[in-house]
């Protein structure tokens, strides 16, 4: 499963949300997919969790009938396509009305009134990345973008994503292929908008990554020899870091005691150190045995803080 996908799916089980909330998310989907507008309202997708999510939320907000067709595509590999469509008229006209759109209006443009509310235009993003957003592998690239059909959608969705605060990116487009791409590129800023639209595992996950790379490559800078345990001692490092991370975030290193106070810092200013080089430098040096001991005591610490 890609990443993408696997993004998608954690978006749709994120838990509760309030109307304000259910109606910015499923506004979000119906607007930037295939077709919207008082004549025909429908969504093609490969993830099965954001076509339920579309369907049943589409019914339960306007009472219209959803129709599902399922079909199989060998492209990148054999999967199921998710073909969604509103039958009648009637209610596509409906569904058009009720997030207030007029019929004369020229061009599709965000409606504003319909992500008023608290955590609305967290849901609103996250209903456009189900629908036409991607994120690239963390492994490969640091990529995330929404490939909208009408300019005018992608000018207004560009706009909202530059005014989120918690969101330090300056989003761009391009056209594509007769797509209009808004784009937001670095893994900071990637993580940031994950975890405000709700998939914070998988800006974990790109955080992980990162690390990772950083480390393998101080490692690197740092020792020429000994490469069959450079991945293991980067690897490791890069995990341990997140959980020192993790650890600062929710309680603050202050609240560890000294000893476990000692290591993290240590390990946060020599992440290519290993276990042993770790012991021996500390105030009162330890052995191997000894370091290890703590260092897994922080990543306890930080695998308990994870599940609250």
């Amino acid at each position: 499963m890609s990443f993408s996908k696997e993004t998608k799916e954690s978006l749709c089980a994120a838990g509760e949300l309030s109307p304000e909330q259910k109606t910015a998310l499923i506004y979000g989907m119906a607007l930037f997919s295939k077709q919207f507008s008082s004549s025909a309202v429908s969504m093609t997708t490969e993830s099965r969790p954001a076509a339920m999510t579309y369907s049943e939320g589409l019914a339960s907000l306007t009472g219209a009938i959803v129709d599902l067709e399922v079909k199989l595509t060998r492209r990148k590999g054999e999967s199921s396509l998710y073909y969604l469509s509103v039958p009648d008229r009637s209610d596509c006209a409906r569904i058009f009305d009720f997030f207030g759109h007029d019929r004369a209006q020229p061009s599709l443009r965000i409606n504003r009134a319909n992500i008023d509310g608290e955590g609305a235009h967290a849901c609103f993003l996250r209903g456009v990345f189900l629908v036409c957003g991607s994120v690239s592998d963390p492994d490969k690239d640091y990529h995330l973008e929404f490939s909208v059909p009408h300019k005018n959608l992608a000018s207004d969705l560009e706009r909202i994503i530059g005014e989120i605060e918690e969101i330090s990116a300056e989003p761009k487009t391009v056209l594509r292929k007769g797509s209009y791409v808004v784009y937001i590129k670095g893994s900071d800023n990637i993580e940031d908008m994950l975890t405000y639209i709700g998939a914070p595992m998988s800006a974990l996950n790109i955080m992980q990554s990162r690390m990772v790379k950083s480390v393998r490559n101080r490692v690197n800078r740092r020792i020429n020899s000994e490469t069959a345990n450079l991945n293991k001692t980067a690897d490791a490092s890069a995990k341990q870091l997140i959980a020192i991370d993790l650890i600062r975030e929710k309680r603050g290193l202050d609240s560890l005691p000294e000893d476990l106070r000692e290591m993290a810092m240590l390990r946060v200013e020599h992440p290519e150190f290993n276990l042993r080089e770790l012991g021996s430098a500390l105030p009162v040096p330890i052995s191997r045995s000894g370091a290890n001991h703590r260092i897994q005591r922080l990543m306890a610490i930080a695998e308990e803080l994870k599940g609250k």
